[in-house]
């Protein structure tokens, strides 16, 4: 399985937000910025985060984003499934059934696609287990202080 680069970029730039003080809303152009992105390509990804609920986000020169709900409710999955929906990445397309004879009991359900869904829910479940606030607490503590710094330098 492979994820496009704005589950990474959000995972990071949602951890970031998440670390803003209490009123201070992080501009695009602050996680564009912080992390040497292409602001256009952020803003897509941003407005797929505001549509899932895991940010709100203000108009106006000092506006941007923060967290729709607590970090500690917002999940690595739920960011992921914000930018790359919740469909399995595997499709079972029967191919079994194309063998010439095949018999009536591939009227059950594919072993294959069994064991891809029960992959897809473990992945899903890991995801689930790992909040923001998890995210946020990952990084060394002399990271948080600064990150934290600089968003708290915003609010001045």
């Amino acid at each position: 399985m492979k994820l496009s680069q704005g589950v990474e970029w959000m995972l990071h730039g949602v951890g970031l937000i998440a670390q803003a003080p209490d009123g201070v809303w992080v501009s695009r152009r602050v996680l564009a910025e912080h992390y040497r992105l292409p602001e256009a390509y952020l803003a897509k990804h941003l407005k797929s985060l505001v549509r899932a609920g895991v940010l709100v986000a203000t108009p106006g020169p000092s506006g941007g984003f923060r967290l729709a709900r607590p970090a500690a409710e917002i999940t690595a999955l739920d960011v992921v499934e914000a930018i790359e929906g919740s469909a399995s990445p595997f499709a079972c397309q029967e191919i079994r059934t194309r063998v010439p004879g095949a018999p009536a009991a591939y009227r059950r359900p594919c072993a294959i696609s069994s064991m891809m869904d029960r992959a897809h829910q473990a992945w899903r479940s890991e995801l689930r287990q790992v909040t923001v606030l998890d995210i946020v607490q990952m990084a060394p503590g002399p990271i948080r202080e600064r990150t934290a710094a600089r968003l708290a330098a915003l609010a001045k």
